[in-house]
């Protein structure tokens, strides 16, 4: 007798094809049989009117500290997530040194938080994976951070790596893949990884694609330069055989309305050169980040300390305050800053609270004061956490590139703050409600294959992204009538509706609705092989 049977379902497999009405029979964490009149189980799941599909993939997340600090990860798990990927946007904390987590801590507290007291015993790529797998809810991949590696062996300067410095961050990539990190990302508008050229890049990428892994770069322009950038990313595949992921692949801010066809064209040419490309999107029109990335990259040359300095320099601040609002920093991808469309959505020191859910422009004008003086008192009295949403998507580009075949989805969410993105708690649930049910830009079937069966192809996984004898049972059961997200931009912490069941590895996480107290995800390795395969 199996343990699980779910029964009465129409199973959407992950591949694309039509949903068929069947039983799958789930034992010791994988899926042993699909199809009807299977024998009784241990226990049965009757799922008459619900759709079963695999887990959702979430393709680029910031859950680095804050799956392990809050194991429960009750956003993710909520809306159908059974594994996501870490690690992104070319900062994280594996590999890592004392000296260089504790400039990471401060840079990016913004996506992770500073949880209090939280134990950093681990160093390496194998011991972060180690960590995860002492019990968290979903599953999870971790991507080689391009930008810790530099700081760790070249610093915060802004300088071409030397040959011997160059030869220690491949040495330190290939170390990580070798432990099980599924590739590397890069954040190359963010210090100190944009200070990388393209030919250092290429070198990293050849150690990437040696391991079968693939890279994902947070580009150096999403706004004036965009297909520019995405043009230097496709080279680097092209240079170094490597597999490239373009993660959040919007074509946002004011220059790019109408142009995600030319994205799109872009890499339909590259496809055809036999580059293998696939990209991430979320289903939102605002984007997030920090406040202090949108400041121009010099700025931030010698580390947070040298920052904070200069934005406490009259002269610096005057400099400061002419690039963002008459030129166009490379921290704003070479647009003017609209100080109304940055709302800032969380900060560290709770006496600025009041700020959180207001723009810039709002808090400006409420206290008498320029835009950019906020900007600089926010971020010098909130030690550089500040988060912010930007209101710059095009809603014709999100669906057009939505409908390419080399799309997945990424939440990019932030879970910290006091009004985080709602893509943190809505993105899955959004895909199958307002761009499947309500507007039909994607059929059903087409949808979860995005969410599930092609992210689990661009890992390398064998064993998951499908309904499928064999298979991982990473699960989700959803009701395709009343399935929908309800986390808002102005209560962005709420859960999703119409997803009664979700299963890692056949434990129930979500049952009727409800978090269970189980912790079955774990870490998944690139192996020498190639295959992702849980520890």
């Amino acid at each position: 007798m199996t343990e699980l049977l779910i029964t009465g379902a129409t199973v959407v497999d992950g591949t694309g094809a039509p949903g068929v009405r069947a039983d799958v029979a789930v034992d010791a964490g994988r899926i042993v049989a699909v199809g009807n009149d299977l024998p009784s189980a241990g226990w049965t799941i009757p799922a008459d009117g619900l759709v079963l599909s695999p887990g959702f993939i979430d393709m680029h997340t910031h859950s680095d500290l804050q799956i392990l600090a809050n194991p429960d990860h009750l956003a993710k798990v909520s809306q159908g997530v059974t594994l996501e990927v870490l690690g992104q946007d070319g900062l994280s904390f594996a590999p890592i040194d004392d000296a260089t987590r504790s400039a990471v801590r401060r840079q990016i507290a913004g996506w992770n938080g500073e949880p209090d007291d939280f134990d950093f015993s681990w160093s390496s790529v194998a011991g972060y994976l180690d960590r995860l797998d002492q019990g968290i809810a979903c599953n999870a991949a971790y991507l080689v951070p391009q930008g810790t590696l530099r700081m760790m062996v070249v610093g915060t300067a802004n300088r071409p790596a030397t040959s011997a410095e160059l030869a220690e961050m491949k040495r330190l990539l290939a170390e990580g893949l070798e432990q099980g990190a599924v590739g590397m990302s890069s954040g190359l508008t963010y210090t100190p990884g944009m200070f990388a050229d393209t030919a250092e890049l290429t070198e990293l990428c050849r150690v990437v694609a040696e391991y079968g892994g693939y890279y994902s770069p947070h580009q150096r322009s999403y706004g004036k330069g965009a297909l520019e950038a995405y043009g230097e990313m496709v080279e680097v595949a092209r240079a170094s055989g490597c597999a490239l992921h373009l993660t959040h692949a919007t074509m946002n801010f004011e220059p790019n309305k109408g142009r995600g066809v030319d994205l799109l064209a872009m890499i339909d040419e590259a496809l055809a050169d036999g580059i293998d490309i696939t990209t991430d999107t979320y289903p939102y029109l605002p984007g997030a980040t920090t406040l202090s990335a949108i400041l121009p990259s010099w700025t931030a040359e010698g580390g947070p300390d040298a920052l904070l300095a200069r934005l406490a320099d009259p002269a610096d601040r005057e400099r400061i305050a002419y690039e963002l609002e008459q030129v166009g920093t490379d921290g704003s991808h070479g647009c003017v800053t609209d100080w109304n469309t940055i709302e800032i959505s969380g900060v560290r020191n709770q006496t600025l609270s009041g700020a959180v859910g207001n723009t810039v422009a709002a808090i400006a004008a409420g206290i008498g004061k320029s835009p950019s003086w906020v900007f600089f008192d926010l971020l010098i009295r909130d030690n550089l956490a500040t988060t912010i949403l930007q209101h710059i998507g095009h809603e014709e580009n999100v669906q057009a590139i939505m409908k390419h075949p080399t799309h997945t989805g990424g939440s990019d969410a932030i879970l910290v703050g006091g009004k985080p993105h709602p893509r943190a708690w809505g993105t899955f649930p959004r895909y199958l409600a307002h761009y499947v049910r309500e507007l039909g830009v994607l059929e059903l079937e087409d949808c979860v294959h995005h969410l599930t069966g092609r992210p689990a192809s661009r890992l390398r996984l064998n064993d998951r992204g499908l309904v499928r004898e064999g298979y991982d049972a990473d699960l989700v059961l959803f009701d395709p009538a009343k399935v929908r997200d309800t986390a808002t931009f102005d209560n962005p912490r709420r859960q999703a509706e119409g997803i009664p069941w979700v299963l890692v590895g056949g434990v129930p996480v979500i049952a009727d609705g409800r978090r269970t107290d189980a912790l079955p995800g774990r870490a998944i390795r690139r192996t020498a092989t190639n295959r992702g395969e849980s520890a």
